[in-house]
């Protein structure tokens, strides 16, 4: 089982697509606190997430939780634009967690620290423009492991 691991998402229709796509996958979903929304049936309704309840997702108080819990991934891979080395040249395996930053900062200074080792990238052609959206990133990064892993 894949995870993905959304750090303090800001945008619910973004959480939205990749709860999603974890439902669909059969991946499992971790969401680190604070969140820029509240979770709610209006909420999930309005994003669209009718399928939330078929979604496993667990929710973590912060990073620290989320790193002791036994639900979590032990080898993680941050996505992120701060690196040289591609997600194309990692070998993902089952169990691994794709972890993403939030859509107005990315993952903070902190974060890029504790997983230096682990940190990914997903090319882009034209290097002006920011970055992918986080819903279309982690959709790229879940079905390139999945291809490897089948």
């Amino acid at each position: 089982m894949l995870h993905l691991v959304l750090n303090a998402p800001q945008i619910p229709q973004n959480t939205g697509n990749v709860g999603r796509m974890c439902a669909l996958t059969c991946s499992r979903l971790h969401l680190i606190h604070p969140l820029g929304f509240v979770i709610n049936d209006r909420n999930l309704r309005r994003a669209g997430m009718d399928y939330w309840k078929s979604l496993d997702v667990h929710e973590h108080t912060d990073w620290a939780a989320f790193r002791a819990s036994p639900h979590a991934p032990k080898r993680l891979w941050l996505f992120t634009t701060k690196a040289e080395r591609s997600f194309w040249e990692v070998r993902y395996a089952d169990g691994d967690g794709l972890v993403f930053g939030n859509e107005g900062e990315g993952a903070p200074k902190w974060l890029h620290e504790e997983l230096a080792g682990s940190r990914v990238t997903i090319p882009q052609a034209n290097s002006g423009l920011r970055s992918l959206n986080l819903s279309t990133a982690a959709g790229i990064a879940c079905y390139e492991a999945l291809r490897q892993l089948r």
